[in-house]
């Protein structure tokens, strides 16, 4: 069992940043694959145990993940944030999901964090 708690959702001006937290507990071990979703849209992902990070195409460049391996989190700093952006926002986990786009790979999921980008 892996139990995930999102946090750092809130508003933010378009143009602004924010970074969002995963908290990852329970049978954590490595080829752990955690995601980020926004909605059921993939946007990023790590593995544990490894340094490989993976991205959706048109996240690349503006949304950056990382994992705390001492707390147990997984980040989401998310840049240059515009309108589109405003949604609910998963964290997602999977034993060997290998950095899957596909949720359906996930069977652990985050109640979710809501995001909103104002003009």
């Amino acid at each position: 069992q892996v139990q995930l708690v999102e946090s750092g959702g809130g508003v933010v001006q378009t143009g602004g940043s924010l970074i969002l937290s995963c908290g990852v507990s329970g049978h954590t071990f490595d080829g752990l694959g955690v995601a980020w979703f926004r909605e059921r849209e993939f946007l990023a992902a790590v593995i544990w145990g490894r340094e490989t990070t993976y991205y959706s195409g048109p996240v690349k460049g503006r949304f950056f993940i990382s994992k705390d391996n001492n707390k147990n989190t997984v980040s989401l700093q998310m840049n240059s944030l515009k309108s589109e952006d405003t949604a609910t926002y998963y964290c997602a986990a999977n034993p060997f999901s290998g950095g899957s786009p596909h949720p359906n790979d996930y069977h652990y999921w985050g109640q979710g964090t809501r995001v909103t980008v104002s003009s």
